[in-house]
């Protein structure tokens, strides 16, 4: 599977974002994947390649992840911009409708596009986030956001990952050395870095000092909606996930067992459980 790119624009000029696609490219369903803040496309490869059998799944980098451009102005990593990026990968879809799956920072994005007058989104798929978010969740993510880390070799690296997402869920060996191998880059020190610009911390932190309600946004969806809930999320509470199976698009809600913020989604019964979901 290739990566592909997109030219997308910012304040200051053009951007690739990186994307692959799977399926057939003539198939008429769409589903996009969107992920979470510091997270890269390839958290989908699982789920695409089972789900490319009945749709064309693109998953792309939001900018300043993975193989995406690094904007030049870092307080552009900001809704505003991702929606424009979105836009783009829609575009290129050819549909005028989409079936949307984000996780976390991509399912907020998710909702900001179903909300709106004449939406893109036919029907949404949220990973792990609501309207409403604690400021405790957005100060712990800010505190390791904030803290750019090195590592000398892959095993360092693989202990890091397994520690800062053990809230990821069940995965296997091979699973974990997936999320290594595609959350790394090599500096020119030869030592590991995280995949993704540093920058992005910029106007997280600024965000990260208050609760986050976005209740307006969740009671202007009218999609059909499915919510997938880490039992443990610290950043989707219980009583917020059931909030919004009785409010606004009204959720299924999906809760998956040994898991927080955000259920990897790299299991069969998750997978199936979206596909059915889909399929309705």
């Amino acid at each position: 599977m290739h990566t592909e790119y997109l030219t997308s624009c910012s304040s200051v000029g053009l951007h690739n974002i990186a994307f692959q696609q799977w399926g057939d490219k003539k198939n008429p369903n769409i589903l996009v994947c969107a992920h979470g803040l510091t997270r890269q496309k390839h958290d989908f490869d699982d789920l695409a390649k089972r789900l490319s059998q009945h749709y064309r799944v693109l998953c792309f980098d939001f900018p300043g992840r993975g193989e995406s451009d690094w904007l030049q102005n870092k307080n552009s990593y900001d809704f505003a911009q991702y929606i424009v990026d979105a836009l783009i990968v829609i575009a290129y879809s050819n549909q005028a409708k989409v079936d949307w799956l984000g996780t976390s920072m991509g399912g907020i994005l998710g909702m900001l596009l179903a909300s709106m007058n004449n939406s893109p989104i036919n029907k949404l798929i949220i990973n792990d986030v609501g309207p409403f978010i604690p400021k405790a969740a957005l100060t712990r993510i800010a505190d390791y956001l904030s803290q750019p880390v090195e590592f000398d070799n892959e095993e360092q690296f693989e202990l890091y990952l397994r520690t800062i997402h053990a809230s990821f869920g069940d995965l296997t060996d091979d699973q974990w050395k997936q999320l290594v191998r595609y959350s790394q880059r090599k500096l020119s020190n030869g030592k590991i870095a995280l995949h993704y610009d540093p920058g992005i911390a910029l106007p997280y932190a600024n965000s990260a000092t208050q609760d986050i309600d976005l209740w307006s946004v969740w009671y202007a969806i009218s999609q059909q909606c499915l919510l997938i809930h880490g039992e443990q999320s610290d950043l989707l509470s219980a009583d917020t996930a059931q909030k919004m199976t009785q409010t606004g698009p009204k959720a299924e809600l999906l809760t998956i067992p040994n898991a927080g913020h955000a259920p990897a989604l790299m299991n069969n019964n998750d997978i199936d459980y979206i596909h059915r979901w889909l399929s309705k």
